[in-house]
Parts: structure tokens; sequence; C-alpha cells
């Protein structure tokens, strides 16, 4: 367990592996245990590190706001702190919208960038997680998390095919704070990356998985749009979390992304 301090308060991080640094970041009411796997297979050829989002996980709650351009400033600060002077981003959810955010405003400092499942408009987010971004809405669930938990656990097969994805929801929720949990997705909400994907400067690969029951799978045609030399990848048979729903076929894809051209960088 690492973390670092800010003015803004302790962002936790967890890092395995040697080499190259490339930087994980989760999504809504995750944290950086979602990337435990990854890391594993990532860590033999990588230096990888996973950091939580103010809010989340172990890190700091010291903050009146919890929007996705916060997490901008977190990513870059965290770069700074650890002296990664240059890296690629790659983001799962909300992790991929603020790692594109992050390619727009700082596109010296990232290398590439990977979205999975992520949304670039906010309204494709389907109905549940875009109404916890109402105050009142988000207020009750968050006080009634037993109800929240005993719903999402009965619809677990819908989110992922991973036995243990209720549990580690069930570990994640439970760390998020309240105002994180409610001005996090509807910062997320509100955001629309289409008008600025132009200015992504990197390359770019999008995973979206056919079975997403959380953001609209077909975010990857704004993306393809916005960016036309993004490289997508669909798969059919995943859903949110393709990293835990097909993690070989993911791992071998991000694995062979990152490995391009990174030999003369």
């Amino acid at each position: 367990m690492s973390s670092i301090t800010t003015d803004q308060g302790i962002v936790h991080y967890e890092v395995y592996g040697r080499g190259k640094p490339v930087i994980l970041l989760h999504g809504y009411q995750g944290s950086w245990g979602l990337w435990e796997n990854t890391m594993s297979y990532l860590g033999a050829f990588y230096r990888t590190y996973a950091l939580d989002f103010w809010g989340f996980g172990e890190s700091g709650t010291k903050r009146s706001t919890y929007a996705v351009k916060d997490f901008v400033s977190l990513v870059y600060q965290f770069m700074e702190q650890l002296g990664i002077v240059r890296a690629p981003l790659v983001g799962h959810s909300m992790g991929g919208t603020v790692s594109l955010m992050t390619a727009i405003q700082h596109p010296d400092r990232v290398q590439k960038v990977v979205v999975i499942g992520s949304p670039i408009a906010g309204s494709s987010l389907y109905f549940f997680p875009r109404v916890f971004g109402y105050r009142t809405m988000g207020w009750l669930t968050y006080h009634n998390l037993w109800i929240y938990k005993g719903f999402y656990r009965i619809l677990s097969p819908f989110y992922s095919k991973d036995k243990n994805w209720a549990k580690m929801m069930d570990r994640d929720v439970s760390q998020v704070s309240l105002e994180a949990f409610f001005s996090s997705i509807g910062s997320l909400r509100r955001t629309d990356l289409r008008p600025s994907l132009h200015m992504v400067q990197c390359p770019v690969l999008g995973m979206y998985g056919d079975t997403d029951i959380v953001v609209n799978p077909n975010q990857w045609k704004p993306l393809l749009e916005g960016i036309n030399t993004a490289r997508i990848d669909r798969f059919n048979t995943a859903g949110h979390f393709i990293m835990l729903d097909e993690p070989i076929h993911f791992n071998q894809k991000l694995k062979n992304f990152l490995d391009e051209d990174m030999q003369a960088q």
C-alpha cells in the first residue's frame, strides 16, 4: 500500500512490476482492486500503477467536489509527484473519460489512451448510474446501501460473468464517500467529450462489451467519429467489466496495444 499527499487529500495507489509505467484508472463506485488481475499480467512487462480517485477506495475525502475535471487534476499531480514524465492511461468507465480529458488537457504527458466501456457523452449512461447523480436519489441510495446491494446482487449475472463481482462491489461501494457517490456520476452525466476529441494527439484504443447495461455499448461510434485513427475492439459476450468477463482476451488485446511503438518512445 502506497500513497501521496496532495492539498486536496491523500491519494492511495498500488504499484506492481518493472519497466515503463502504465497508469490504470477505475470507474464510478470502483477502486484500484478492479485491476488486480490486469496488474498481475501486465506487471511482467510494465510497471503498473493503479490509484483510487479522491472519495473512492482508500483515498482521501477532504474535498467539496468530485467532478471528472478534479480527477484529471489528480492524475496530473500523481504523475508529477512520482516523476512519471509520460505514460499510457488505461481507464474503465469513468476512468476512461478521465483518461481522454487528461490527454486533451495535458497532451505532453499522455502516451496512449485505452478506454473500456467509457461514456463519450454522459447521456449514454443507462438509468441506474444516471439517477445517482441527482442529490436526493444519491443521498437516499447511499443511506440505504443494504437495499442497493441486494438489488445488484440479484442482477449481478447481467453486470458481469465473474462470480466474485458482487463481493468486489460490496467492498468498493462501502468505501465511497457520500459526496463522491452522487457528485462524480452527476459530473460524468453532464460531460460530453465529442466537441473536444479532435484535440487528442495520441493513439487511442476503445474496448466495448456488447452486453453492457451500464453504458450504451455503441459509444465506440462517437469515439471513432471524433478520433478517426482510434482502434475499436468489441467483445461480443462481455458487458461493462470486460477485464473480468474475458480476462485472457482483454489482457492480450491491452498488451498488444501498449507494446506497439513503445520501444521507440
